[in-house]
């Protein structure tokens, strides 16, 4: 398929808390924004600005507690500080580990382990699961993110 149009009619959640990794969550809706996904984001409440560690602010769409995995096709967990927070809410890990079940395609990168640790399992390696590192791996995990997530709802 052409640029823009690879994920075009696939629904990704990206989740959002105070503290995320300015670049992991904003390169990353913008790239899948860019391969034609439905990008939503996930807060603990609709309509909050959070700020990320650098400052860049951002602001969810959407209240966990108001969706479910059966909405998407993909949910996404950037970094920074803000796993640590998404990781108390049990809405957030539920939903995390619905998508996981339903062999739906989890991003996680950097510190966002956290939120996939604190729900599936103390340990977990599986194809559905897309972790990147650090900041230096966004284009290496943005790049495997929108395949797996093409190759999997295909």
């Amino acid at each position: 398929m052409a640029n823009g149009t690879r994920l075009s009619g696939r629904k990704v959640a990206v989740f959002l808390a105070e503290g995320f990794e300015d670049l992991e969550f904003w390169v990353t809706v913008m790239r899948l924004r860019e391969e034609g996904a439905d990008v939503t984001v996930v807060g603990i409440a609709a309509g909050q600005t959070v700020r990320g560690k650098h400052a860049l602010e951002a602001t969810s769409d959407v209240a966990v507690k108001d969706v479910s995995a059966d909405d998407f096709d993909a949910v996404v967990v950037p970094g920074g500080w803000a796993p640590d927070k998404l990781r108390r809410y049990e809405e957030v890990t539920s939903l995390v580990a619905k998508a996981y079940g339903q062999g739906k395609i989890v991003g996680l990168i950097c510190h966002a382990g956290l939120v996939g640790i604190s729900q599936v399992a103390p340990a977990f390696r599986d194809s559905a699961i897309g972790w990147g590192r650090v900041v230096e791996d966004i284009p290496a995990f943005c790049h495997e993110l929108v395949a797996a997530i093409e190759e999997r709802t295909s």
